[in-house]
């Protein structure tokens, strides 16, 4: 028996159907220097030039636009470490609507006033001790509220394929493709998109090596439970891959790469000194995993998604300056 995959390709054009001219197209990033040092033709598809800041604004429009009236005027909920919260605050105003966000007291400062200047109020919690998806539950239920994932979710999962499927429209044919991972929204998306595309393509994602809870997962057959991931890449502090995106990622991710927070620092100090351009650490792991060798066999052509740009002056020169 055969069961229909909960996101397809027909769902990502879809979806980039309906994000097209409110989502940027975001630009291609080519460089010698990064092609010398990896040893192929890189293709850096750049989320960090993405509205708010990140890829999740694809996912977060995707799947607030298709709210009833009813439901936006009655306002969303949601739970995130930064990126999804300012995406869906951002997705909310644009449809009139309102957005209370779940957020880590940690969260970084410039992540949450970005998130509260586009019209969100924000809810805290300790990332160590407490459990956002109930307390986003629980807020959603008491105050009516629709509640959007920042993965768990069809509409966000297809919305976020959207980056891969521009890259690979853009660039032809890729023999590989690098993606940061974190509760697995974006590599669900992209393979889903790459894969349907072209079965060839080598779809691998990228952790930090203290939030490992993927690669686990995979090499275990089941969703894994970590601790609480201690890493720069806050972006990827997941203690246990999504239900729903493991079950796209167990049948289309071909391998899972690991990086330290060392070849962060390099990868993010590389993309401003060569490129031109900032990475924040979650948004930097898959570039990482290239220079740093952390992949096998890499083959001539390969896209790298650098997922998100959002860190602040001081915490880029705190990663980055030693």
């Amino acid at each position: 028996m055969t069961s229909t995959p909960p996101v397809t390709l027909d769902d990502v054009r879809d979806a980039a159907a309906r994000i097209k001219g409110v989502a940027h197209r975001t630009p291609v990033l080519r460089s010698r220097t990064l092609d010398a040092r990896v040893g192929a033709e890189v293709f850096l598809k750049c989320e960090n030039r993405q509205r708010v800041g990140a890829f999740k604004f694809r996912g977060a429009y995707n799947a607030v636009s298709r709210l009833s009236p009813e439901q936006l005027a009655k306002g969303i909920a949601s739970f995130s470490s930064g990126n999804h919260a300012q995406a869906v605050a951002l997705a909310a105003r644009e449809l009139g609507s309102r957005a209370v966000i779940v957020m880590p007291e940690d969260t970084p400062a410039s992540k949450r006033a970005a998130a509260e200047g586009y019209g969100a109020q924000i809810v805290t919690y300790d990332r160590y001790t407490g459990d956002r998806e109930a307390i986003g539950a629980a807020l959603a239920a008491e105050r009516g509220l629709a509640l959007i994932p920042p993965y768990e979710h069809p509409h966000i999962i297809a919305g976020q394929g959207t980056a891969a499927l521009e890259l690979m429209e853009e660039v032809g044919e890729l023999d590989l493709l690098l993606v940061p991972v974190g509760g697995g929204g974006l590599i669900a998306g992209s393979s889903t998109a790459v894969k349907g595309l072209s079965g060839s393509v080598r779809v691998v994602g990228v952790e930090p090596e203290a939030g490992d809870d993927t690669k686990r997962s995979l090499a275990a057959g089941h969703r894994v439970t970590i601790p609480v991931p201690r890493t720069i890449a806050d972006g990827q502090a997941a203690e246990i891959p999504g239900e729903l995106t493991f079950s796209i990622n167990r049948r289309l991710v071909d391998d899972i790469a690991l990086v330290s927070d060392d070849d962060i620092r390099d990868a993010m100090r590389f993309a401003f000194e060569r490129l031109k351009t900032v990475v924040e650490p979650s948004g930097a792991t898959a570039l990482a995993a290239a220079l740093s060798g952390r992949v096998d066999g890499v083959p001539p052509r390969v896209g790298i998604i650098l997922s998100g740009g959002n860190v602040d002056a001081r915490r880029f020169a705190e990663i980055c300056g030693a």
